[in-house]
């Protein structure tokens, strides 16, 4: 009986993958970052300050507090699903990067946990950037508490990009 699935085979093979994407993406690296604070500030700002005035406390808690947790999560879920959606199509169809790099010794295992991993990266550093800007409006319960979200914005970013990898598949 002939098996059509199998697990992928993991290999470092990847490490060229998400080395060649942060070089491209290092060019553009600015008004990338800048990009990805304004539209979360927006919210925060317009939505936190501006709804925020309007709406009671929760518990003692305001609301551009509970703002800041989806804005973290959401931003960190924007990143990772564009990164995969957008450029890694246009590395698929339009550049032909994945072509290209298939023709050398890596295999598609490799593009995909290379992708996957940039994609977690990205939005890992999308992820701690709101959360630097929450701590520096003093929005955080506690520094401490607040440096778990980091393993979940890795988790978070993984899982997204995961999920449009394959929606880029089909």
């Amino acid at each position: 009986m002939a098996h059509y699935f199998h697990l992928p085979q993991l290999s470092l093979r990847f490490i060229p993958v998400w080395r060649r994407n942060y070089l491209v993406w290092r060019k553009l690296a600015i008004p990338s970052m800048l990009g990805n604070l304004a539209d979360p500030m927006l919210y925060m700002l317009g939505l936190g300050f501006g709804l925020g005035s309007l709406l009671p406390d929760v518990a003692g808690v305001p609301y551009i507090t509970f703002l800041a947790a989806a804005t973290i999560a959401y931003s960190t879920m924007n990143s990772a699903t564009f990164e995969v959606l957008y450029t890694g199509f246009s590395r698929m169809h339009v550049q032909k990067t994945w072509d290209a790099i298939m023709n050398t010794p890596m295999t598609l295992d490799d593009v995909m946990l290379g992708e996957l991993t940039w994609a977690a990266s990205k939005s890992l550093l999308s992820g701690i950037a709101i959360l630097l800007i929450i701590w520096v409006m003093g929005l955080q319960a506690s520094f401490w508490m607040t440096l778990w979200i980091i393993p979940v914005v890795i988790l978070i970013g993984f899982c997204f990009a995961g999920m449009g990898l394959v929606m880029n598949a089909v």
